[in-house]
């Protein structure tokens, strides 16, 4: 068995629906870079970041396609460079060995038609600093394996440049690039709004039909994202597609004033459910059907950071149509979600030094939708307002009516 957290992204179900590739044309490349990322005239370069298999994280068939179509991507884009404004750059990387783990500190840039098929063909010689690539490119997307997220965006705060994160994309994702992201972004900016005002948020879960647990996560001493897959401020990075709000609970660094976040969290993992239970912020032990639990607990011992509760997700693009497809990138943002690991890319604690190695690092999301999660159901998130004041968010694992008005 490989490292545990390739075995985590629960939405990778075989029973999922295929849906038919359909490439996204020169036209369509050039549409979406300007929606994305409205180019100005000060921005003259683009770099497309891809991540290479390695022995130890071997390839495998949908990797070796995104490749090819990141490699298309920007055959196109430079063939089409007076129509865009831009010229177009691919580079190529050693994969960072987990998701949202730090960069390797080197790059190296090839020719759409050349991909390496792994790292044994990188050339050392041939080597450009991460630093320098991200100072010579003011925008930059990332169709990795690996998400590339948490180490962009920091990078983003000292380069300026900004980032559209693409870990896991395929083709089946193109329709969610073709939402009405007006909507997206009105719906966003009011779930931002509403968790920004909350002091915390309370999760009841019900798994089976019958077994109910609850989870309060604590919201103050922060504010909310808003992703809406438009990244038009320098400095910025994050997911395309997108529609989501998030927020990360709070972690108990003030003194004197301990996280508020209790409970337990159910989450299923094929067909077994492991139960986190959470204490100030943190996982402390799991229990629940073998053999999720046995594996997630010994992950917890070597690793107490994968424990921090990192994020509270709201997606919006389920209510708008959207299916899940099997990947993180997309299925997050169609519903609720809760992250463990790291936090300092959203503005927590949690670093990557709060691993035992590069590697080790992680931010999983646990996405709660009937086709990923069908033992568990999300009855019910309440927001609580510093006034005391209640509102019922979503019921049943659906937004309530009048949420978005």
């Amino acid at each position: 068995m490989g490292p545990v957290d390739r075995l985590v992204p629960v939405t990778r179900r075989t029973n999922l629906p295929p849906m038919t590739p359909a490439p996204l044309q020169a036209a369509e490349l050039i549409a979406l870079v300007r929606r994305v990322f409205a180019p100005t005239p000060d921005d003259s370069r683009i770099a497309i970041l891809v991540d290479l298999p390695d022995a130890t994280l071997p390839d495998n068939p949908d990797w070796a396609t995104r490749r090819a179509m990141a490699a298309d991507w920007a055959a196109q884009l430079q063939a089409h460079r007076d129509a865009l404004g831009l010229d177009v750059d691919l580079f190529v990387y050693r994969n960072a060995g987990t998701n949202n783990a730090d960069l390797p500190p080197t790059m190296q840039r090839c020719a759409p038609g050349a991909m390496p098929a792994d790292t044994a063909a990188l050339d050392p010689a041939a080597a450009i600093a991460v630093a320098d690539v991200a100072s010579r490119h003011s925008i930059l997307i990332a169709p990795t394996e690996l998400s590339a997220t948490a180490p962009l965006k920091l990078l983003a705060r000292t380069h300026g440049f900004r980032a559209a994160t693409m870990p896991g994309f395929s083709a089946s994702m193109i329709p969610a690039l073709r939402l009405d992201y007006g909507e997206v972004r009105r719906r966003v900016r009011a779930l931002k709004a509403l968790v920004d005002r909350a002091d915390r948020a309370e999760l009841t879960f019900v798994v089976d039909g019958r077994d109910t647990h609850a989870l309060t996560l604590d919201l103050r001493h922060r504010t909310g994202h808003a992703s809406d897959g438009v990244i038009d401020v320098p400095g910025t990075a994050g997911n395309v597609p997108s529609g989501e709000a998030y927020i990360v609970p709070y972690e108990g660094e003030i003194a004197n004033d301990p996280s508020g976040t209790n409970g337990t969290l159910p989450v299923q993992f094929g067909e077994a459910v492991a139960y986190f239970h959470i204490e100030r912020n943190r996982a402390v032990r799991v229990s629940g059907d073998a053999p999720a639990a046995a594996e997630h607990a010994a992950w917890l011992e070597r690793e107490p950071a994968y424990g921090n509760i990192a994020e509270l997700g709201l997606g919006v693009l389920a209510e708008l149509g959207v299916k899940p497809v099997g990947e993180l990138l997309l299925d997050e943002k169609l519903g609720l979600h809760v992250a463990f690991g790291r936090s300092d890319h959203f503005g927590g604690q949690v670093g990557a030094a709060a691993f035992s190695h590069a590697g080790a690092v992680v931010h999983i999301d646990r996405v709660y939708l009937p086709e990923l999660q069908p033992r568990v159901l999300p009855s019910a998130v309440d927001l609580v307002f510093p006034d005391g004041t209640r509102m019922a968010l979503m019921r049943g694992g659906a937004y309530v009516d009048g949420v978005f008005a």
